[in-house]
């Protein structure tokens, strides 16, 4: 097979890893994504570096074969797609090229299982240490590890990469062995203490002076949602405790896409997309926020509300906690306010020193005042208790009914 048709299969496959996608950007597929703008053509993805940059990434799979049969994966062993492999050298010849060409910053490799675990990790190992050792390349690398290969691979992975990442997949042990039997959710958690440890090691030896290290800088996972019934809960339930027991850099979750000739266990459709954007709003709460996974979801909803952002619905369940006088409310109590986020937060608090703060001033700062008005006190505004009304509230901020006209 031509090395130009095994890309357009390779970075197609790859497009289904959420972990490094140009988030928000309406892609066209890697098949007829061309054209000035495409963030999917060719493979070519955007993700952001540790440092906060915005990178463009060679996206590919090394081979879309794999021995595993997990039923929501359109690469699984029972699946009728066209496979394809690419050789390492095939792989990074394809780096070097796009990156001389200056299309691309880096590399996102990831891989479907061939033979076993070892011998898939030791194939994408080659890739990046002949990038690095032999080519001296020193654009961003981004390694997808497979939780079930020998530590010391996943260590060595790690040497020659800037983030690394295994998929979680699914949030419990009974999804699992519901959708993905070869996979356990035990083994996955040791893999990644494992990296934790072996990042907190070269953070220690950066820190001891040692700047020739050469050593991922974090580690990262994804999770699909509404393949199966799994609740909001649960997945906040597994982000908290990875980002608290793992020091996860970020969870991601995918949103299940049907495939071509699905399993029949498979829902036929995808969940609303709103729904992992809800998600995603609720990660952010519980990561810059302060909020606790049982502030967001409580155990009569265990879904997250999709007519409201997450913070919003929490601020019209605790209405008794507001209005908030922002001349005097701590750090933490207004970064429940909905309608303020952290930097506003941090302007209000240095602003607040020498002045007392008025709506106008919220404005200049583009803070939304729709939003925050009912929650909070100024200088030139306190609410009424028809703005203190829950319900009302709602009604205010929930997204109006669509209504169809004739004409």
């Amino acid at each position: 097979m031509k090395i130009e048709k095994k890309l357009e299969i390779l970075a197609d496959a790859a497009k289904y890893d959420a972990s490094c996608a140009s988030s928000g950007a309406n892609k066209s597929d890697s098949l007829g994504g061309k054209g000035v703008g495409s963030t999917g053509g060719s493979g070519i993805c955007h993700s952001y570096a540790p440092d906060g940059r915005c990178i463009s990434l060679l996206k590919l799979l090394l081979t879309n074969s794999c021995i595993y049969d997990c039923h929501y994966c359109i690469n699984r062993r029972s699946s009728n797609v066209r496979r394809a492999v690419f050789s390492p050298e095939e792989v990074i010849n394809l780096t070097l090229d796009f990156y001389k060409r200056n299309y691309i910053e880096g590399l996102f490799l990831s891989s479907g299982i061939i033979r076993n675990a070892d011998y898939t990790m030791e194939l994408v190992i080659a890739v990046a240490r002949t990038l690095r050792e032999v080519h001296d390349f020193r654009g961003y690398i981004h390694l997808k590890t497979i939780p079930e290969a020998s530590p010391e691979l996943i260590e060595i992975a790690a040497r020659y990469a800037d983030r690394i990442s295994i998929n979680i997949e699914l949030p419990t042990q009974k999804s699992l062995d519901l959708l993905a039997p070869e996979k356990n959710m035990a083994r996955t958690k040791v893999a990644m203490g494992r990296i934790r440890h072996k990042l907190e090691d070269a953070a220690d030896r950066r820190k001891g002076g040692d700047k020739k290290l050469r050593h991922a800088t974090g580690q990262s996972t994804q999770i699909i949602v509404g393949a199966d019934e799994s609740t909001d809960a649960e997945f906040l339930d597994r982000s908290d405790e990875l980002y608290r027991s793992y020091k996860m850099r970020r969870v991601y979750y995918s949103a299940f896409s049907p495939i071509p000739e699905p399993s029949a266990i498979l829902p036929l459709k995808s969940p609303p997309l709103v729904r992992e954007h809800r998600l995603y709003q609720a990660d952010w709460l519980m990561r810059f926020y302060g909020f606790k996974t049982n502030e967001i979801i409580t155990p009569e909803r265990p879904n997250l509300d999709l007519e409201l952002d997450p913070k919003l619905a929490w601020a019209l369940r605790n209405r008794q906690d507001f209005p908030v006088d922002i001349q005097t409310a701590s750090r933490g109590t207004l970064l429940r306010v909905p309608g303020l986020g952290v930097r506003n937060v941090n302007r209000i608090i240095t602003i607040r020193r020498h002045t007392r703060l008025r709506l106008a001033d919220l404005a200049r700062l583009r803070v939304s005042l729709s939003k925050v008005q009912p929650f909070i006190i100024t200088a030139d505004h306190n609410p009424s208790k028809y703005l203190l009304d829950s319900d009302l509230l709602r009604a205010k901020f929930a997204p109006r009914p669509v209504q169809l006209e004739l004409f």
